[in-house]
């Protein structure tokens, strides 16, 4: 039987990965695939920079058009990342009639209505290693998804483990994530939430149909937890992890991206350094939990060379056909969810002048916007040079409304100090 020829755009660690596994498992592949597969094209900018994988010299080039001109390479990996030149890379792949796989979330989030016309997939867009994007188009369609819960970034959730289990500051958690590489020289996308955004805009899209700006969706990053709020969350019984949760409401769907205390004890809470986990809830099957590495090259690799089979294989694009993503899909499309009417417990800590009446202030103004005290910790200190002192209020569920109003007239009494931390709290 004739070999599928595909080819690899940008040859960088995931492209290396993918190489690797192709170059490298070629019997094994072929029977999953029910063909050969055969790598025939390496396109990079750069042909010279060390790679932890040989390939054949004539393998590799830096001009594009050796792919698209060639009508026998069925498949193109685009793992460029990025939006251009990977968007304009793509549209001319999918022009000249190649189907493609991609890594790159951040193309989907935001270019997906314009990309979707031909066959693309894009497992490891996701999750890294986690098939949950197979999971939510294929193995859980008989089921109604009422909501996803993900610890969807891998560096935040390093980060996060790094300040909870050595109780380091913010700053030489991420140092150190930079120094193993599992954060960039500018991590701002993963530590203040974009990611996971981008992430959760794709996983509702196939999961509910919703057509969402990821922008759109309401975000808080994880740069604005402390240490401290680590040790309390502790001691009432939680963890805090960087939560993308989309949950399904009478009144449209929820979406939000926040640092979120998860209680001890259940599956997310228990999540550590950089892995993933994704739970999602179906009307049939319940609860199902998915867990494993997120980024990384060989279980990124691992999602791709998956996606390259299915696509030889013709189940991509039946599945792709069949869900008709970025489509104006009518009834299966949902609205979104006013933010303000989202309720649910949270965590508050204020820094506060050391002196009498001042939880009765803030307890007042909790109580005028119906928000009731679960519990108060506010630990007997040493005198303090400046007289502030920590207090942390667990609240009974009240609307997100409700309490960003309190929270900004809590913040403008003037024994309240710079900076005030609100957390979504998940038992």
């Amino acid at each position: 039987m004739n070999a599928a020829k595909v080819a690899i755009i940008g040859f960088g660690t995931i492209g290396s990965g993918v190489a690797k596994i192709l170059l490298e498992s070629g019997k094994r592949l072929g029977r999953h695939a029910g063909r050969p597969i055969e790598l025939v094209r390496i396109v990079d900018t750069d042909l010279v920079r060390p790679r932890n994988v040989a390939v054949p010299r004539e393998l590799l080039t830096s001009d594009l058009g050796t792919v698209l001109n060639d009508p026998e390479i069925v498949a193109a990996v685009e793992l460029i990342g990025g939006l251009e030149p990977a968007r304009s890379i793509v549209l001319k792949l999918l022009a000249s009639g190649k189907n493609v796989v991609t890594a790159n979330k951040a193309l989907l989030a935001e270019h997906g209505q314009e990309l979707f016309g031909r066959s693309i997939a894009f497992e490891a867009s996701v999750g890294g290693g986690i098939p949950i994007i197979a999971a939510i188009g294929q193995s859980l369609t008989a089921n109604q998804v009422l909501s996803i819960h993900g610890i969807l970034n891998g560096t935040s959730n390093f980060i996060l483990t790094q300040m909870e289990e050595h109780n380091a500051e913010y700053s030489s958690a991420v140092a150190e994530a930079q120094r193993l590489g599992y954060a960039e020289a500018n991590p701002a996308m993963d530590v203040n939430g974009s990611d996971a955004a981008q992430k959760l805009a794709i996983l509702a899209h196939l999961a509910f149909g919703a057509q969402v700006d990821w922008k759109a969706i309401p975000r808080v990053g994880i740069d604005t937890v402390d240490v401290s709020d680590l040790r309390y969350a502790r001691e009432l019984g939680y963890s805090i992890k960087l939560l993308a949760i989309a949950e399904l409401a009478s009144d449209g769907l929820e979406l939000h991206v926040s640092p979120t205390l998860v209680r001890h004890g259940t599956p997310l809470a228990e999540v550590r350094g950089a892995y993933n986990a994704i739970r999602v809830v179906g009307d049939a099957v319940g609860r199902v939990f998915f867990h494993g590495l997120g980024a990384g090259q060989m279980p990124t690799a691992s999602a791709v060379v998956a996606d390259l089979i299915d696509t030889i294989v013709g189940r991509a694009a039946i599945t792709f056909r069949a869900l008709e993503l970025w489509s104006d899909r009518g009834e299966a499309a949902v609205t979104l969810r006013d933010p303000a009417k989202s309720a649910g417990r949270y965590y508050l800590r204020f820094n506060v002048q050391d002196s009498p009446g001042v939880l009765a202030q803030i307890a007042g103004i909790l109580g005028k916007h119906a928000i009731s005290i679960a519990s108060v910790i506010q630990h007997e200190t040493e005198e303090e040079a400046d007289g502030v002192v920590p207090l942390v209020i667990m609240t009974h569920k009240a609307p997100e409304g409700a309490m960003s109003q309190a929270m900004a007239a809590i913040d403008r009494l003037p024994f309240v100090h710079p900076t005030s931390v609100r957390m979504r709290v998940r038992d």
